[in-house]
């Protein structure tokens, strides 16, 4: 069953606002270049239609941060946004999308990840599983929602800023690049 990933969003976000463009743009951004792996790659058998869906929806829960510079004014630190997302979209019975949300920051976080940072997320794996989830997370990697929405960032870029969440993390990282790399 498809979704209407717009209206989706315009439960949560109002119309024609700076946030409403910076999640669009940057969702777009991302679900073109996570469609494009999709279509490069159909030996990984990924679902075209929820790869789409799931990336225009995976940061639904940054309007619930705090992040002034990309116009989220809520009152959660921004590495919440994953799983406040998923909390929105099982909201609307979306259980599958959720995943996408809450397992897409840096390259998946382990549960060791998140206890030896203290990061204030659930202490539980939240790693890509699904091809899809992988295919989303390392796409969306590329591209930032506070400038040059549409531009991609460099490889090295990517690099160093997944390699902040640890060693473990860039090693995932690595391995989507050669998995999905087009």
């Amino acid at each position: 069953m498809a979704i209407e990933v717009i209206g989706v969003i315009s439960q949560f976000y109002e119309k024609g606002t700076d946030l409403w463009h910076i999640l669009i743009e940057h969702s777009e951004a991302v679900a073109e270049l996570a469609v494009r792996i999709v279509d490069a790659h159909p030996e990984l058998g990924a679902d075209r239609r929820f790869v789409y869906e799931g990336a225009m929806l995976h940061d639904i829960g940054i309007i619930k941060t705090d992040a002034a510079g990309i116009h989220c004014h809520g009152d959660m630190p921004y590495i919440c946004h994953g799983t406040l997302g998923a909390e929105m979209l099982r909201s609307l019975g979306l259980d599958k999308h959720a995943l996408v949300c809450e397992r897409h920051t840096g390259a998946g976080l382990s549960r060791e990840d998140i206890v030896n940072q203290n990061l204030p997320i659930p202490h539980k794996d939240l790693l890509p599983v699904s091809i899809e989830e992988q295919i989303i997370c390392y796409a969306d990697k590329f591209f930032s929602k506070s400038r040059e929405l549409r531009k991609p960032k460099e490889f090295d870029h990517v690099l160093r800023s997944v390699a902040k969440y640890g060693e473990e993390s860039e090693k995932r990282f690595l391995a989507m690049h050669e998995k999905f790399c087009i």
